[in-house]
């Protein structure tokens, strides 16, 4: 299992909305082999790794 890239409360961008967010939860999916990422301006929809990135 690798690292997570992100770990609770970054401050993050989400790619295709270009909005800032924080991360609220995280978690290893096993079978996809990656993390997902709950925001907590998006409480309802999680995001992978390659759809956030570090806020600058």
């Amino acid at each position: 299992m690798k690292k997570s890239l992100f770990t609770i409360g970054d401050e993050v961008i989400i790619k295709a909305s270009g909005k800032s967010a924080t991360i609220f939860k995280c978690e290893y999916i096993k079978n996809m082999k990656r993390y997902s990422y709950v925001v907590n301006e998006y409480p309802n929809t999680f995001f992978f790794e390659e759809e956030i990135q570090t806020k600058e």
